[in-house]
């Protein structure tokens, strides 16, 4: 007969214990714990959003863990609160408001919230007009803390970007070819105004994202930012296309051949442009992936700084004397106010 196991009873006050609340074992304070990757599904006047979540705080040297449920309930909570008295979604909105609630509900210093959501917006295709659906993704952070909430609002667009590089080799094969077809100078340089000239072309991903400070009253529209990150590459794509339309973005790309680094300096001029009763506090980043055709690798170009550097660096040509970083703009709003 075999023996039979035996278990733990746990009395009624040590189960009713909060565990996350005793001493841990090392007293170390945790820059960041959370959660990674909550997947929620949002309408808002019959439009679906797919938003992937990052929530995380600090954690004191003298709390052995943090109220991992908590998080789940506070996001569901945010999402009724928030969404549906909005229109339209704004992830950054959204984000503050979690932030705030689960620095909040986890009694921590410091509450940090990513949101990362995929929503359609309904086009024409450029020469047919013929009605499209892209997706594209809308970016939302906040860092909350005691003394006020700092936001970002991003998105992430994709488009089509032609080398200028590989353009210029093949103009100079084509001025050589027609030369030796009787062609003079004059003409040949006639005929390469009128006629695209080919090149390799890659598909980029443009990232622009703005953050703004406590006092600034603007709202950022996320429609402006996605026109001024498509219009930084060589041309925009679209899902559904006549032959009339595949001919029209192909010459405007080739007519526009731009760089990785070209995009991300079109991006920062298009803010500045764009945004000019923005305070200079306000922080800016634009980031240009290009996913190489001809090449087994990627390439990718990033700026990053105050607006206000920014700005001066447009209008003189000359370098920033400093490119300040996301994280340093967040931790400055903190500072500022303690």
């Amino acid at each position: 007969m075999s023996a039979r196991p035996s278990y733990q009873v746990l009395s009624p006050r040590l189960a009713a214990e909060d565990v996350q609340s005793r001493q841990p074992a090392v007293p170390v304070g945790l820059s960041r714990v959370g959660v990674t990757g909550v997947e929620k599904v949002v309408r808002i006047h019959d439009e679906l959003y797919f938003a992937r979540l990052d929530c995380f705080v600090d954690l004191s040297h003298e709390q052995k863990g943090a109220h991992m449920s908590r998080f789940d309930e506070v996001v569901n909570e945010a999402i009724g609160h928030v969404v549906l008295s909005e229109s339209p979604f704004r992830a950054e909105t959204l984000a503050q408001h979690i932030a705030e609630l689960v620095r909040e509900r986890q009694r921590a210093e410091r509450a940090e919230v990513t949101i990362a959501a995929r929503y359609p917006e309904h086009k024409p295709a450029p020469v047919s007009r013929v009605p499209t659906q892209e997706i594209y993704t809308l970016h939302g952070r906040a860092v909350a803390f005691e003394h006020g909430t700092r936001r970002v609002v991003g998105v992430s667009a994709t488009g089509m970007t032609a080398c200028p590089c590989a353009q210029e080799l093949v103009a100079g094969r084509s001025r050589e070819e027609l030369a030796g077809e009787g062609f003079s100078d004059a003409e040949i340089e006639r005929i390469l105004r009128h006629v695209p000239l080919a090149t390799h072309n890659q598909r980029g991903i443009a990232t622009l994202n703005i953050g703004c400070i406590e006092e600034c009253v603007a709202e950022i529209d996320a429609t402006a930012l996605l026109a001024i990150a498509e219009a930084s590459m060589s041309s925009e794509i679209y899902e559904l296309m006549k032959r009339s339309d595949e001919v029209e973005v192909v010459e405007k790309a080739h007519r526009r051949p731009r760089f990785v680094e070209d995009c991300v300096r079109e991006m920062i001029a298009g803010v500045v442009s764009a945004f000019p009763e923005l305070d200079g506090a306000s922080f800016v980043s634009a980031r240009q992936e290009n996913l190489e055709t001809i090449h087994q690798h990627n390439v990718v170009a990033e700026r990053h700084g105050l607006l206000a550097e920014l700005r001066a660096e447009v209008d003189t040509g000359e370098p920033s004397p400093s490119q300040t970083t996301l994280e340093q703009w967040l931790d400055a709003g903190i500072r500022r106010r303690v």
